[in-house]
């Protein structure tokens, strides 16, 4: 079975805990206790490691905050002797709806700083990302400080339900392969 390095994108501070830009802590964060493990701090990052259907995953929070999340990610991938297809970066949206998640095997950071930074250190955009989409309901010129609020009340049910469906598509990355999980949840509408 394979060996894969699983990155949840997030900054560190109480401050930024339940911001929509810490969806890929928050999803790490689930598929972890589901499996019932639990994060150590290490060298650049919260890591643990799990496994699901016979594969090994390092999850990974980079504690570098959210611009410096590639020296995180090129660390523990050197580390660990992990190839870039079996990398997943989880990370929030503005592109996508609310109703909305998105695997795709590479792209570009998409003005995404985290994902920016990656790409800059790993040299390129071909890994694999998992979008959680946060919407773009905010006044223009507010874009900032959407990303960084805190979700509002009526819409935690349904982030909750797709913080579960991020971690099924997680498991099936790394079970079923890419492809075959695109298809399966790419197209979803994701509601209550």
């Amino acid at each position: 079975m394979g060996k894969y390095l699983i990155v949840g994108l997030g900054n560190i501070g109480s401050e930024y805990a339940g911001t929509r830009h810490n969806i890929g802590f928050d999803v790490l964060d689930y598929l972890v206790f589901k499996q019932g493990g639990s994060f150590d701090i290490d060298r650049l990052a919260a890591v643990t490691r799990i496994r699901v259907q016979g594969n090994d995953l390092l999850c990974i929070k980079p504690t570098t905050f959210m611009n410096l999340s590639g020296s995180a990610v090129r660390y523990w991938m050197n580390k660990e002797k992990i190839s870039i297809e079996h990398i997943l970066v989880v990370v929030d949206d503005l592109a996508l709806p609310l109703t909305r998640l998105r695997l795709r095997s590479s792209g570009t950071h998409a003005g995404h700083n985290g994902l920016r930074s990656i790409q800059e250190t790993l040299g390129t955009d071909a890994y694999a990302k998992l979008r959680f989409g946060i919407g773009n309901d905010f006044p223009r010129g507010m874009q900032s400080e959407f990303v960084l609020g805190k979700w509002r009340r009526e819409e935690l049910p349904l982030v909750r339900l797709k913080i579960e469906k991020a971690a099924e598509m997680i498991e099936s990355f790394v079970s079923a392969g890419i492809e075959k999980t695109m298809n399966q949840y790419n197209k979803l509408e994701i509601t209550l």
